[in-house]
């Protein structure tokens, strides 16, 4: 299972923005990286019941590209790079390509050393984050949230458990680890409420009985 920091910070920026803040999320990101602690339980909560329950939009004019991603990220790296790098363990570098290295991937509880069957995944997928509001975005707005490393959307996983995912919530998906459905639960609520997407009444369902596995 995954140890990541729990910081409070992102949690705290998000429920300011679900409360009404007038500020653009977008604009305006958070300092801090990460998700929550555990013992966050209230604030969690919060945070899901301020989140609007809606259906799904329709994926039309959806593609990836509209979610520019992996952007450059200085000295010749870029966001994906910084993920490797980040994650991993005993990371092998040629420049700013990674070369070799270790990943445990919290989502099934495997360790990964091969490149190949590491994928970095969004927590909250792009399609569908389009299907619950940034269908609404610009551009640039979403290749914001494609690449933001401070909130807990970007996390070296397995490429199986990756590819298992796709684009589905935690209604129809949960990462095949038990261990970690606290976490993940976390930090899809932190992502969605920071970002002021919208929820469906069974993902709400999915991330209530998630989180009851934090205790």
């Amino acid at each position: 299972m995954r140890t990541p920091l729990r910081l409070i910070g992102a949690l705290a920026a998000a429920l300011v923005f679900a409360a009404g803040c007038t500020e653009d999320p977008l604009a305006s990101p958070s300092s801090s990286t990460g998700g929550l602690k555990p013992t966050a339980a209230g604030a969690v909560s919060t945070a899901l019941a301020s989140l609007k329950i809606a259906d799904a939009h329709p994926m039309t004019g959806y593609s990836r590209d509209r979610f520019p991603h992996w952007r450059s990220a200085g000295t010749g790296c870029d966001v994906r790079d910084k993920v490797l790098q980040r994650d991993g363990k005993n990371v092998k570098l040629s420049g700013c390509n990674v070369t070799g290295g270790s990943w445990a991937s919290w989502y099934d509880d495997t360790t990964q050393t091969e490149l190949t069957k590491v994928d970095i995944d969004h927590m909250v997928p792009l399609a569908n984050a389009w299907r619950s509001g940034a269908d609404k975005w610009t551009d640039e707005q979403r290749s914001d949230f494609a690449n933001d490393m401070e909130r807990p959307q970007l996390f070296a996983v397995s490429a199986s458990s990756n590819r298992s995912k796709g684009d589905q919530d935690p209604s129809t998906w949960k990462p095949p680890s038990q261990d970690a459905w606290c976490v993940y639960a976390q930090d899809w609520i932190t992502v969605k409420a920071y970002y002021k997407l919208t929820i469906t009444a069974k993902e709400k369902d999915a991330l209530s009985a998630m989180l009851k596995t934090c205790a």
